[in-house]
């Protein structure tokens, strides 16, 4: 077939059973892009071999470039050089990057997904060397992009503020929540507190165990909850240790309560989706978010959320959700108690939950990255 155009992608992270906030926005977006634009060649850039899962379609031609980049050190090998050298050979008309990366040394016209800069904000949540490769190679990322994707308004304020970059490079393509998140029966609700809480209700909370999100204020709050509501809920908290876990797990040893939490690790999507489902409520109160899926994912599960009042949270949640001060143990511990004790409450949020999802879906997300390339195609057709 001869194809219109040819766009290479950056897809690092699509790795299978590995899909988190990034890997998930490029899969998602990635497919629908790929199957609705037919007449585009698209060449997947993996830094290891691949997953035919993530072959969307004979336009998607996959290529492994040396070496796999998850240090500093190999990022700049990575984009700089073999990269750099594909685009040189191959000249496609487009390098979409979706990680917060792209190449400095091409000429190739580049869309930079720009998750968020939460690195400039907690630098100490990052380690050093990483730190400094990001202040330092970010914002010519930005400044050399022809035009930068973001998830949030509250992130394209931030790419402005910061990186001093014109509001109209920058389009907000929000994130959206996969299919598989929906309301269950209350059969299967029954199998899972079964299965995970002994048939007590829950609140939930899904996300990788790190400093910023959160999870040692989470814990403390579960506790003053118990204590104050003497109620026989639990926490399941569902997610990989990232890194720099140890005080979470020094907290939650020290719990009273502490056989009330289960850590569950990561989970099967399908799994995932029905303990979120399943839940009284979703507790997602991290320090700092670009733009926040799990919010979502359980408005689409008609599961009410309690989440912070700060960065992308209040934009992604909407008028659905209780907002608290992540720094204030009391707040999300009011707020757990308010929902237990207030079932008008919880179904108010549900109700709003039903209206706010519908700003969301991996469809828009697709469509309007999509259109964010096509600006850029234009602009450089001959």
């Amino acid at each position: 077939m001869n194809y219109r155009k040819s766009i290479a992608v950056n897809t690092r992270f699509l790795i299978k059973n590995k899909l988190e906030g990034i890997g998930l926005f490029t899969y998602e977006s990635l497919k629908h892009i790929t199957q609705t634009h037919p007449d585009i060649e698209f060449h997947f850039l993996f830094d290891r071999p691949f997953d035919p899962e993530f072959i969307f379609g004979e336009n998607v031609k996959p290529v492994v470039l040396f070496p796999q980049a998850r240090h500093p050190f190999l990022w700049y090998w990575w984009f700089e050089i073999s990269v750099k050298n594909w685009l040189k050979k191959n000249k496609p008309d487009l390098f979409l990057s979706t990680d917060g990366y792209c190449c400095l040394g091409t000429d190739v016209p580049q869309v930079m997904v720009i998750h968020d800069l939460a690195y400039e904000h907690f630098s100490d949540h990052v380690y050093g060397l990483a730190t400094r490769y990001y202040r330092y190679f970010m914002p010519r990322y930005a400044k050399k992009a022809s035009r930068i994707a973001t998830v949030s308004e509250f992130s394209k304020s931030d790419i402005i503020t910061i990186y001093h970059i014109a509001p109209a490079k920058i389009d907000v393509v929000y994130n959206g929540a996969k299919e598989v998140y929906k309301p269950v029966s209350d059969a299967i609700k029954q199998q899972i507190k079964a299965t995970y809480t002994n048939g007590s209700n829950y609140f939930v909370y899904v996300g990788s165990i790190h400093p910023r999100k959160n999870v040692k204020n989470l814990l403390l709050a579960f506790e003053q909850f118990k204590t104050e509501t003497k109620s026989d809920f639990k926490l399941l908290i569902v997610g990989r240790k990232a890194w720099d876990f140890e005080e979470v797990d020094a907290t939650h040893n020290q719990m009273r309560f502490n056989e009330d939490v289960k850590f569950l690790g990561h989970r099967h999507p399908a799994d995932l989706a029905n303990i979120v489902a399943s839940a009284y409520a979703m507790v997602y109160v991290s320090l700092f978010e670009g733009f926040g899926i799990p919010i979502i994912e359980a408005m689409s599960c008609e599961v009410p959320v309690i989440t912070s009042n700060t960065t992308s949270m209040p934009e992604a949640a909407g008028d659905a959700a209780l907002l608290v001060n992540p720094l204030s143990i009391e707040e999300i511990a009011g707020a757990m108690t308010k929902l237990a004790l207030d079932n008008l409450l919880r179904d108010d949020l549900i109700a709003k939950g039903k209206v706010q999802i519908k700003n969301f879906s991996w469809q828009l997300t697709g469509d309007k990255l999509w259109k964010c390339c096509e600006v850029v195609l234009k602009e450089n057709s001959y």
